[in-house]
């Protein structure tokens, strides 16, 4: 993909040069393409995203130029805040991260270090990915995402993550923050330890943690934890988080107040789609202030539910711990006379977790997730078909979501520190039914219920997710030294790539129920349309 060029009405205009960049529209929304209805106008709205907006972009598809101009806003929607918006004057230096001379950085490193050799290793800021890869030739494919009726193929590119050859921060000068919000997430451990490592190689000497989420900004009881590549080198053997989490946050002023009287520049902020807002509006009151400092995020969502990623760290950890739970389930099932395991695994507002676990596992038969509406009664309810797998199996499991069937469940009106819903007990509930069920129709059924939720949190992450982590903590701080803030990393059509922030906070991603993903769950499950 690194060898694809922007082609069409895609120029070099469009992707200005970090010293030619003009300031940033904060009041831009986030936008993307809807199906169309089987006859649009041709004219019709493309919904913003955005939580606090509630605007809408109209299309003019009669337009010839209408391609042109979809690229260019989409082109000034993923830009990326930088520096040099806030101080046009801000002048950049070589980069003091080259892998061909490691030599220890010194005073003068700027007319010394690197080696006079170029070194090839580094990302043109031009560089870009493609965001779509797949041309869909009409509205009906699954999975389909049309921006007009004709689905027209437009390329959307994005930010290349990576180091570049000019920084924009002093290594001397700096020092780095890391905070860890929200729960628990295998992985981690090994973003933080990266951050470090690659903030030393950079030649910074001042990093600290900031324990307990944004809480320890201002927490007088809390102090900052010094951190080196001494003090994290073995963290990622453990799961957990080395700085601690916490729900909830003080104001953001206050917030920023504490990052001035301790000199942050750099500050980097592991969590999800919570925790990156209060990041972009650190970044924001930054700016505001006129402080040079990058804010950084690293998306840390078990879920996967960060919008235009790949996936997130400690989703693939998540699965594979699922897997234990799944198969306790069948085990318990299997050697019951009628038995019937029930598993329930996270997945608040997305069912990834629990779709990918019964891919993976092959031994659901139900697979319940929030993004697909269910009944429990009725000829056409999972206990009217959990009978018939009784009467032709033997035994049955289901896997559900947390956030499943939260029609069915008290609702509380609780939230949490985060201003998260505290959802009802789905898992809890279908285990009561199940049994009630059964019950009244005289057949008896032995049910087992299994909430791995804690066991998976608290993991430490897999090889696939601690590589995936090892690149996102580097990037970060590439990305931070480039002079980029209100940023966050991630991983696009498996290359890395820097975005804005609101354009991946403004809802969380979800399982679209006519995609081939969840098509091959069902498939896999043989499970019918409980509606």
């Amino acid at each position: 993909m690194d060898t694809l060029s922007c082609s069409g009405v895609i120029s070099k205009d469009l992707f200005p040069d970090l010293k030619r960049r003009q300031s940033r529209n904060p009041g831009h929304i986030t936008r993307v393409a809807i199906r169309p209805r089987k006859s649009p106008p041709a004219k019709f709205l493309v919904k913003s995203h955005a939580l606090e907006h509630d605007h809408r972009q109209a299309v003019d598809y009669t337009d010839p130029d209408w391609k042109s101009k979809f690229q260019m806003d989409f082109a000034s929607r993923f830009r990326l805040p930088h520096l040099t918006d806030i101080f046009p004057d801000a002048t950049s230096i070589p980069s003091t991260f080259c892998l061909r001379m490691r030599t220890p950085v010194t005073g003068d490193f700027a007319d010394g270090y690197p080696s006079d050799e170029k070194w090839h290793g580094y990302i043109n800021n031009r560089d870009r990915v493609l965001l779509k890869t797949i041309h869909y030739s009409s509205p009906t494919s699954a999975g389909a995402v049309c921006i007009d009726p004709d689905c027209t193929w437009v390329e959307q590119w994005v930010h290349r993550a990576g180091p570049r050859e000019e920084i924009y921060f002093k290594p001397e000068e700096v020092k780095a923050a890391i905070v860890t919000c929200g729960g628990l997430c295998p992985g981690l451990n090994d973003v933080i330890r990266q951050i470090v490592i690659t903030l030393e190689i950079y030649g910074v000497t001042k990093i600290v943690g900031i324990p307990f989420g944004y809480r320890g900004f201002t927490d007088k009881e809390l102090t900052e934890m010094p951190l080196s590549r001494k003090v994290v080198q073995n963290v990622h053997l453990s799961g957990g988080s080395l700085l601690g989490v916490s729900r909830g946050a003080p104001g953001i002023s206050e917030i920023v107040d504490s990052m001035e009287e301790r000199d942050i520049n750099m500050l980097f902020v592991l969590g999800g789609n919570g925790t990156h807002a209060g990041a972009n509006a650190i970044h924001d009151e930054c700016s505001r202030r006129k402080l040079k400092v990058a804010v950084v995020g690293v998306p840390k969502t078990i879920d996967n539910d960060i919008l235009l990623m790949d996936k997130t760290f400690g989703f693939d950890t998540a699965v594979e711990e699922a897997q234990r739970a799944i198969n306790s389930a069948y085990i318990e099932a299997h050697s019951a006379f009628h038995g019937i395991g029930v598993v329930k695994l996270m997945g608040r507002s997305s069912g990834f977790i629990a779709m990918h676990a019964s891919l993976a596992s092959g031994q659901i038969d139900i697979c319940l997730i929030p993004e697909v509406p269910f009944h429990l009664h009725g000829p056409h309810g999972v206990l009217g078909h959990l009978k018939y797998l009784i009467e032709t199996k033997g035994s049955a499991v289901i896997c559900v979501a947390e956030g499943a069937g939260q029609n069915l469940v008290e609702q509380t009106n609780a939230k949490d520190a985060s201003g998260n819903v505290v959802l009802g007990d789905i898992g809890v509930r279908i285990q009561q039914e199940i049994k009630k069920y059964f019950k009244e129709i005289g057949v008896p059924a032995d049910v087992k219920y299994i909430d791995p939720t804690y066991m998976i949190r608290a993991c430490r992450a897999n090889a696939t997710d601690g590589i995936l982590c090892t690149v996102l903590g580097q990037n970060a701080v590439h990305g931070a030294f480039a002079g980029f803030s209100g940023i966050t990393v991630g991983i696009c059509n498996t290359h890395y790539v820097y975005f804005p922030i609101p354009e991946v906070i403004s809802y969380p991603r979800a399982v679209d129920p006519n995609s081939r993903m969840w098509h091959r769950c069902l498939t896999s499950t043989g499970q019918p349309d409980f509606i």
